[in-house]
């Protein structure tokens, strides 16, 4: 079969197409932005990409056009589909549909749902299944460096997914991970995020609810206890085992994290204390690794087995990723866009240097973040850090009125060029410099080392 791909650089999309190509179909694509490092991944795969979304690529004939949720009416592609009536299909449906739940080899899917920490769970998950031998597939919407790709068909049962709450398709407002009907679930966390598609926290609770409506009887959905937004989805109807992590103290049938900076015991019910001895920093990632240890238990993954695979496991590209040092001052590089997920990011980064300073720099680029629904959080998420600089983009309002309350310990700058300056006249040999964007950011961690070394 020939699929043609709009919106193929996505993480998700630029995943599935991998997959449809290991999985022996010819696969093309296009985007508004064809750029590295997905363009790149996909054409050594021999996908053709395509610039744009030009009404000629109807002429391609594919068998079928698989949509994603970044094209909306009036792109002139799939105006072309539409006019001519030929068959499109949204990209987790054809997901679910062609890979997940194929009548000839129906997958134990494991999804991993939560507003924080989906990619890096994800990516422990596989790892702990790959260690086990079981072979499995999986979509991240990352590369987790044990791997160095961000999906793959697999040869075992089981299948690994990142389960995104955002919308599926102009066509199906549906929530993604409502496609994949897995057999086990892990609800990490649960916050208000995508602003320009969720009304409210109530709106989001109440899809993922939908994804609980869809785990099967003999199923298990491991769920974080700490989280009252997740308790309140749990109370709508719950069909399926629950094992709850996270809880604070000893209780039976919880698991649960001490907090240690890179070592913690994880104890479930009866079972020993098995030792996870690793490098990864923060509670929040305790807390993955507590969810996928649940998770991998439920196809036959021992908790013991499972704390031995986290020992060798190598996170995610963009997760508190060193891009270099210059000038004696560290930069890195982190996906953080949301306020908890920059707190939290800080505060993993604080309790590995002590007291060094930190110098957070964030761009507020998510849509949410745009719209200012959560620029009152932002001096709250910053605060560990020792200065914070932000670049003011076309938002609609002013981070240095959000940035007020922190004095003079925030700066701003409404080109990145600027900011870099105000960042390197800042630092001092001995610094970190964090910075947290999903996007680009203007290419400012080359820069930031360039202007830092002169």
């Amino acid at each position: 079969m020939h699929i043609h791909i709009l919106g193929i650089c996505g993480t998700f999309m630029g995943g599935l197409a991998a997959i449809a190509r290991e999985a022996g179909h010819r696969v093309t694509g296009c985007d508004a932005n064809v750029y590295p490092p997905m363009s790149d991944q996909l054409r050594a795969l021999g996908i053709d990409l395509i610039e744009g979304f030009g009404a000629d690529q109807l002429a391609l004939k594919p068998d079928l056009f698989v949509i994603g949720n970044v094209v909306t009416r009036g792109n002139a592609l799939m105006e072309a589909v539409l006019n001519a009536g030929v068959p499109y299909i949204s990209g987790p449906q054809w997901l679910a549909e062609n890979v997940l739940h194929h009548p000839s080899r129906p997958r134990h899917v494991l999804a991993v749902a939560g507003t924080h920490g989906k990619t890096t769970t994800t990516s422990m998950l596989a790892w702990i299944l790959e260690r086990a031998g079981l072979q499995p597939g999986f979509l991240v919407g990352g590369v987790p460096l044990n791997f160095g790709v961000s999906a793959r068909l697999g040869t075992g049962n089981a299948f690994v997914i990142e389960a995104d709450e955002y919308d599926t398709a102009f066509f199906d407002k549906r929530s993604k991970f409502v496609h994949y009907r897995p057999r086990t679930a892990i609800l990490n966390n649960l916050e208000y995020d995508h602003a320009d598609i969720f009304a409210d926290l109530g709106a989001i609770e109440t899809q993922f609810h939908h994804l609980v409506r869809t785990v099967p009887g003999n199923g298990r959905l491991v769920v974080n206890i700490r989280e009252e937004s997740l308790n309140r989805v749990l109370a709508r109807g719950c069909w399926s085992e629950v094992q709850r992590f996270g809880a604070r103290k000893e209780e039976p049938g919880a698991l649960r994290a001490r907090g240690e900076p890179h070592a913690f015991d994880v104890l479930r019910g009866s079972l020993k204390i098995a030792r996870v001895e690793w490098n990864l920093l923060g509670e929040h990632n305790q807390l993955n690794a507590l969810a996928a240890i649940g998770a991998a238990e439920h196809v036959g993954v021992a908790p013991e087995a499972a704390a031995q695979a986290l020992a060798t496991f190598e996170n995610v590209r963009r997760r508190l990723e060193l891009k270099g040092e210059a000038g004696g001052v560290k930069v890195y590089d982190d996906f953080a866009h949301h306020p908890t997920a920059m707190r939290t990011t800080i505060n993993g980064l604080r309790r590995k240097v002590g007291l060094d300073r930190i110098l957070a720099v964030f761009e507020p680029r998510s849509n949410t973040m745009k719209q200012g629904s959560m620029k009152a959080q932002l001096p709250w998420s910053l605060e560990e850090a020792d200065l914070a600089f932000c670049l003011q983009g076309h938002y609609g309002w002013s981070a240095a009125e959000a940035l007020a309350p922190m004095g003079e310990q925030a700066r701003v700058a409404d080109d990145v060029d600027k900011l870099v300056a105000q960042i390197a006249r800042a630092a001092k040999p001995g610094d970190h410099v964090l910075v947290m964007s999903n996007g680009g950011f203007g290419g400012i961690h080359d820069k930031l080392l360039t202007a830092l070394q002169r």
